[in-house]
C-alpha cells in the first residue's frame, strides 16, 4: 500500500519500508535531575550511535530546559508515518512533554540535528486553563496534522486519563481530544489505529499516589490501574473498558505495527504479564494472558516476593518479535510472535537488577533460575539499576537500553542509580534464531555527567522508531 507521490511527507509507507531504512546515528535521551541531588533542569541529551564515529558512544550534546523538576519522560513528534502521503509535513520538532510540571517543550531537531535548540514552551498554565489536565505522559502525531498528549490527572493530582490536543504547526493549545467529561479515571500510554476506529489507552494510578513512591498499600487499596480503555477513533469517546486477569498497572501499549492487524499487546508491570487485545468475531475487543513472569521469592527485599516488573514493550517492525524489560529482575526478553496467542521466548539477557549475586537481596525459590545472575560490568563499569526503556533499530538488529524508570521510583528501589547516574547500553539481536548478546564497546554512563549523576529515559532516532511511528 505504498503511496504514490512525487515528494513524500515524513517517516515511510509501511512498516516493512521503514526497516529499510538508513542505520541510527544519533539517539535523543530525557535526561533527569528531579530527585538526584542535583538543583539543575532536566536535559535533551544527543548520543552518538555510530561505530565509525570517534565520538561513538558519548553524549555530543546536552539542551537544558530553562526550569527545574519538570521530570522528562517520554518523547514524541510533530509528525510521523501516519502523514507520510502529506509533502507539506517534515519530522523536525520534538515534543518533550513532562510527567510532573506538565510543562510541554518543542525541540527544534531540524536545524541542526545533532545539536537540538528550544523551539517553544507550552506552560502548564495553558494546559490546566484549556483541558483541566496535567502530569502528561505520551505523545503520538495524527493524520490531522494535530499532535496528542496523553494525561495521568487533574491539576490537582487527582487521576484523570485524558489527552491534551496541540496544533501541529503552531503548537497552541486546541483542548482535549476527547469530549468534556469523557476521560478515563486513569491514564498513562496509547495507541490509535484509524483503520480499525479504535484506541487503546492503558492506567498507571492518579499522579498523587505515585508522585513520590510506591506504597504496597495503594495497591491493597486498588488505586493502580488494572483496565485497558477502548475508545472509538471517530467519536472520541470510551466503548469499552477491559478488566484483565493478573493485569495490574498496565503501562506500554502497542498495536501490531500492520495497520490491518487488529490486536497488539500491553504489558502489565506489577503483575509481570504480557497481556494480548484483539477485535473478537462479535465486533468488540477482548484481553487475553499470553506471557507471565513468575514473581521470585526473596529476603532482604521490600517484600517476600519480587515481581519481574514489565515496564517498557516493543515490537519489531515486521511483527515478528516482541521484547520487554523486567526492570526488577534484570532481564531483556525477545519473543517470538509469529503465532501472536503462543509467544516463544526466543531470547533472554540479565542486565543489572535486583536479584544480582553479592547484592542484599537473596532468591530464596526461582521457578526459572537455578542461580542468581552475576553483575553487569562494561568498560570496566559495574551496572547499576535495571533495564528499563528500550528502542529497536529499524532493521531490528540492536536494542538500545536505558536504565530510569522515574526518578521517585528510582530513588526507592535502586538508590545507587540515584547516586551514580544511569547507563546506556546496546545488545545486538539475532533476528534469524532469535538471541541477544551485550555489545561490550557501547557505554554511556550518565554518572559522569558534567552537572552530575544524571537518569536517561526513553530513546528516540531522528527519522522514527517502532515506538513513535504509527501507520494507518
Amino acid at each position: 500500500m505504498a503511496t504514490k507521490c512525487g515528494k513524500c511527507g515524513p517517516g515511510y509507507s509501511t512498516p516493512l519500508e521503514a526497516m529499510k531504512g538508513p542505520r541510527e546515528e544519533i539517539v535523543y535521551v530525557p535526561c533527569i535531575y528531579r530527585n538526584t541531588g542535583t538543583e539543575a533542569p532536566d536535559y535533551l541529551a544527543t548520543v552518538d550511535v555510530n561505530p565509525k564515529s570517534p565520538q561513538y558512544s558519548q553524549v555530543i550534546h546536552r539542551l537544558p530546559m530553562p526550569y527545574l523538576k519538570d521530570e522528562l519522560h517520554h518523547s514524541g513528534w510533530n509528525t510521523c508515518s501516519s502523514c507520510f502521503g502529506d509533502s507539506t509535513k517534515t519530522r523536525n520538532k520534538l515534543m518533550l512533554p513532562s510527567l510532573i510540571s506538565s510543562r510541554v517543550y518543542v525541540v527544534d531537531v531540524g536545524s541542526d540535528p545533532r545539536a537540538p535548540k528550544l523551539h517553544k514552551v507550552i506552560e502548564p498554565n495553558e494546559i490546566h486553563a484549556k483541558c483541566n489536565l496535567g502530569y502528561l505522559h505520551t505523545s503520538h502525531c495524527l493524520a490531522s496534522g494535530e499532535v496528542m498528549i496523553s494525561s495521568l490527572g487533574d491539576p490537582q493530582g487527582n487521576g484523570k486519563g485524558g489527552f491534551v490536543l496541540l496544533d501541529g504547526e503552531t503548537f497552541e493549545v486546541k483542548g482535549t481530544w476527547e469530549k468534556p467529561g469523557g476521560a478515563a479515571p486513569l491514564g498513562y500510554d496509547f495507541w490509535y489505529q484509524p483503520r480499525h476506529n479504535v484506541m487503546i489507552s492503558t492506567e498507571w494510578a492518579a499522579p498523587n499516589v505515585l508522585r513520590d513512591g510506591f506504597n504496597p498499600a495503594d495497591v491493597e487499596a486498588g488505586l493502580y490501574g488494572s483496565h485497558i480503555n477502548v475508545w472509538d477513533w471517530k467519536r472520541h469517546e470510551i466503548i469499552q473498558t477491559l478488566q484483565m486477569k493478573d493485569g495490574l498497572i498496565p503501562l506500554e501499549v502497542r498495536f501490531l505495527h500492520d495497520p490491518d492487524a487488529t490486536q497488539g499487546f500491553v504489558g502489565c508491570a506489577l503483575s509481570s504479564t504480557i497481556q494480548r487485545f484483539y477485535k473478537n468475531e462479535g465486533g468488540t475487543w477482548s484481553v487475553e494472558k499470553v506471557i507471565q513472569v513468575p514473581s521470585k521469592k526473596v529476603k532482604g527485599w521490600m517484600l517476600p516476593e519480587m515481581p519481574g516488573l514489565i515496564t517498557d514493550i516493543l515490537l519489531s517492525l515486521d511483527d515478528r518479535f516482541l521484547y520487554f524489560s523486567n526492570w526488577l529482575h534484570g532481564d531483556i526478553r525477545q519473543y517470538d510472535i509469529s503465532n501472536p496467542q503462543k509467544p516463544r521466548l526466543a531470547g533472554q539477557i540479565f542486565l543489572g537488577g535486583s536479584i544480582v549475586k553479592g547484592g542484599p537481596v537473596q532468591v530464596l525459590e526461582d521457578q526459572e533460575l537455578k542461580c542468581q545472575p552475576e553483575p553487569v560490568v562494561v568498560k570496566g563499569k559495574r551496572i547499576p539499576g535495571g533495564p528499563q526503556m528500550i528502542q529497536l533499530s529499524l532493521d531490528g538488529k540492536r536494542l538500545y537500553v536505558t536504565s530510569s524508570l522515574y526518578s521517585a521510583w528510582d530513588k526507592q528501589f535502586y538508590p545507587d542509580l540515584t547516586r551514580e547516574g544511569s547507563v546506556m547500553l546496546q545488545i545486538d539481536v539475532d533476528t534469524v534464531n532469535g538471541g541477544l548478546k551485550l555489545n561490550p564497546n557501547f557505554l554511556v554512563d550518565f554518572g559522569k555527567e558534567p552537572l552530575g549523576p544524571a537518569l536517561a529515559h526513553e530513546l528516540r532516532y531522528p527519522g522514527g522508531d517502532c515506538s513513535s511511528d504509527i501507520w494507518i
